[in-house]
């Protein structure tokens, strides 16, 4: 047997219906599609829906929103404080040795072992970094955060300004 003797079994396949090809017998004429209408026209533009607001136009033109109350910190982990030369550790100290780049808020993580005494100074603390710093013997010391950072105090709503 070759590949060329291969067919399908009597009987299995029908040819298709050829439509719009006269009037003589079935599918001629309006070949099945009814009398006018968006349904009898061959083109529709893509995304149409019959007049119906369009999808492309009922969802929103841009994706997510931009939290004007988002702090952002720069952070720090204890493996990077453990190479840190000096016992204090202010943020200005972490700049001016390199280890933190942009401006702003420090947060120190808790990545990392810290073998020795650290007075740290930061912004913010995870819980695993201040338990690790105080395990070691250290300190840690939370800095004020300047005004314009945080979210404003949520004004109450008419039922309870009664």
């Amino acid at each position: 047997m070759k590949v060329h003797d291969l067919h399908p079994a009597p009987g299995s396949t029908k040819a298709r219906r050829r439509l719009g090809r006269g009037i003589a017998g079935k599918g001629g004429k309006t070949a099945g599609r009814g009398t006018k209408g968006a349904g009898a026209r061959d083109n529709s533009k893509p995304g149409f829906e019959g007049g119906q607001l369009p999808l492309t136009q009922r969802i929103p033109k841009l994706k997510g929103f931009k939290n004007p109350f988002r702090v952002e910190y720069a952070v720090i982990n204890l493996d990077t404080l453990e190479s840190f030369d000096g016992d204090t550790v202010t943020p200005e100290a972490l700049r001016k040795a390199g280890l933190v780049r942009k401006r702003g808020l420090v947060k120190v993580l808790g990545r990392g072992e810290l073998t020795r005494r650290m007075t740290v100074s930061a912004h913010a603390f995870s819980a695993s970094a201040a338990s690790a710093i105080e395990a070691a013997g250290g300190s840690t010391h939370v800095l004020a955060q300047p005004f314009g950072h945080g979210r404003p105090p949520a004004r109450g709503n008419a039922l309870t300004n009664r």
